[in-house]
């Protein structure tokens, strides 16, 4: 029985009252948890403008694959409606359709790293309509402690284990899954330059607007995270049409990533390795053709059975609630052509991301960073003897590692708008030290619902 004047019942009043209120915040977080309900379907839209210009730059010579040394304009639009649905309890269906118009600087040729991820290979002045994504994800719950995630455009909302499988099959884009950086993946809202898209040196199976067919299995298990995939390559190198004869050729990606906590704020770290197999142009083989029966060298009379391999590491972290940085170093053998994303065989890359709560703007973000791209010996012997690949070739070549720096300033309007200012600087613009260096302005205007 508790006095109204003992000290000690007062104490222990305290501490029955403290224990209470603990144990009902317990229940109401649990209580929330569990209110989080599993989305049944979703639909997202987006759109993105991206306008650039290239002032002249110096250059003493230009060859059938160089960037133009004249000033130039231009620009590309996106729009894309997004759906989801649950049509079983840890099923998915995604639905992406999408249309694109644009002109690229140059056609889309002279840099490793182009300077807006947001063309493709098929860009042209008329919009063009096609289906970007049709997949189903299926998830397979193992337990362990629970998170929410909000819906998305490929995400619907609801709470998913930490420890699970995940298997994803259908029409979408290998980086959807692969090199998911959350600084530097995203042309629409952050940087623009191909190479902070993903690793340099991951030619990663895509067709000519970056998608393919396939599968991949991922497997979570609280801080650790273990994803392989195979996927179509093109039918040939950089096109539209894809190759179905996915035992036959393929792109195959393993990768390992791990999540912690330092100082109480996240980071993760990513080792990716891949294999490619197509008919694909070797440049020895190429060089050696050119000797025996003259002439420049050509990818395209040596092209046969052939695998291409390489590997990335990433690393992001928050250093700060409102900085966050990242890097990546990849590399492949380079014994053979781009086949489906660019010409670098060495790349790494660094940059940092802070927000802007400290001046008042929380939904402001800038990016800060720098890239080096390189290229295998024989690769660049092939550029040196005139050869041409699918992106560069300048007739002849002053080798030095191509050298990108970036730089943005994303001004949030509304909630569900934004307009970026981006300036990119570009040293040995195709790994030639006797042109450029050049630089691109560009002006974004992103919307999403």
């Amino acid at each position: 029985m508790f006095y109204k004047n003992s000290p000690d019942n007062v104490t222990r009043l305290r501490a029955l009252l403290a224990a209470t209120l603990a144990a009902l915040a317990t229940l109401a977080r649990g209580a929330h948890a569990e209110d989080v309900q599993d989305e049944a379907w979703n639909a997202h839209a987006q759109a993105t403008y991206i306008w650039q210009d290239k002032p002249a730059f110096a250059a003493p010579y230009s060859g059938p694959n160089s960037l133009k040394a004249e000033h130039e304009k231009g620009y590309s639009f996106s729009a894309t409606v997004a759906a989801g649905a649950r049509p079983w309890p840890g099923g998915e269906v995604y639905l992406d359709a999408e249309a694109v118009q644009g002109v690229a600087l140059s056609g889309l040729i002279g840099l490793a790293g182009m300077a807006n991820a947001e063309q493709q290979k098929t860009s042209s002045t008329n919009p063009t309509l096609y289906r970007a994504r049709l997949f189903l994800r299926q998830t397979i719950a193992l337990g362990g402690a629970r998170d929410a995630v909000e819906s998305d455009a490929k995400q619907l909302a609801g709470m998913f284990d930490k420890r699970r499988v995940v298997l994803t099959f259908g029409n979408l884009a290998v980086i959807d899954i692969f090199d998911n950086s959350a600084f530097a993946h995203d042309a629409r809202t952050q940087f623009m330059n191909w190479v902070l898209l993903a690793h340099g040196a991951y030619d990663f199976a895509a067709d000519a607007r970056g998608y393919s067919w396939g599968g991949a299995i991922e497997y979570y298990y609280d801080d650790w995270a273990v994803r392989a995939g195979r996927f179509m390559q093109p039918a040939e190198s950089n096109g539209l049409p894809l190759d179905t004869r996915i035992m036959k050729h393929y792109g195959d990606q393993v990768e390992v990533e791990h999540g912690h906590m330092l100082a109480d704020l996240p980071g993760k770290l990513r080792l990716l390795a891949f294999r490619n197999r197509a008919v694909m142009g070797a440049f020895r083989a190429a060089l050696d053709d050119a000797a025996a029966n003259g002439g420049a060298p050509d990818l395209a009379r040596v092209r046969k059975e052939a695998s291409k391999t390489g590997f990335g590491v990433g690393a992001e972290q928050k250093v700060t609630a409102e900085l966050g940085l990242f890097a990546r170093a990849s590399r492949n053998d380079g014994a053979t052509e781009a086949y489906a994303f660019t010409e670098i065989e060495r790349s790494a890359s660094a940059g940092a991301v802070p927000d802007g709560r400290r001046w008042g703007r929380d939904k402001d973000n800038v990016g800060v960073a720098v890239v080096r791209n390189g290229l295998s010996a024989a690769h660049r012997a092939y550029l040196e003897a005139g050869g041409l690949g699918a992106f560069i070739g300048d007739g002849r070549l002053n080798y030095r590692p191509e050298s990108i720096g970036e730089a943005y300033y994303s001004a949030a309007i509304g909630a569900r708008a934004a307009l970026t200012f981006d300036v990119q600087r570009i040293r040995n613009p195709a790994y030639n030290a006797d042109r450029g260096p050049v630089s691109v302005a560009s002006l974004r205007l992103h919307a999403q619902y």
